[in-house]
């Protein structure tokens, strides 16, 4: 059975940073697809990064130089390094899995709706 497992969210200021990470059972990270992505209330839910094993990794732009996604395998576990937060990035975040391919649909990170397997969420809130 494959889970996906967030923490690491919190409360932070504007310009602070935090880790997340996605501990993950069950599936295999170099053949397929992992990555981030987040939904602010109101708001659909977007990819913020995406590992692709069939292409590369995707980052949304407006997070580009400020977000690092990383990959563990001994630790089967899924990072992603927020830096210069901004108080738009205030959202609950996933880690999510799936079929690698989707970069050769899209451009920028996988598609929500191309993800199979999702964790919980774990809220990141960034005042101003």
């Amino acid at each position: 059975q494959l889970l996906l497992e967030e923490s690491g969210g919190g409360s932070v200021q504007a310009g602070g940073s935090l880790t997340l990470s996605c501990q993950v059972s069950g599936f295999h990270f170099i053949n397929n697809l992992m990555g981030w992505f987040r939904q602010a209330p109101g708001k659909e839910r977007e990819g913020v990064v995406t590992i692709d094993n069939d292409c590369s990794t995707s980052y949304l732009d407006s997070v580009k130089g400020r977000f690092t996604i990383s990959v563990d395998n001994a630790k089967n576990t899924l990072y992603l390094q927020m830096n210069s937060l901004k108080p738009e990035d205030t959202a609950m975040y996933y880690c999510a899995a799936g079929e690698a391919g989707w970069c050769r649909v899209v451009p920028g990170p996988a598609p929500a709706y191309g993800m199979n397997y999702w964790g919980k969420g774990t809220l990141v809130t960034i005042s101003s």
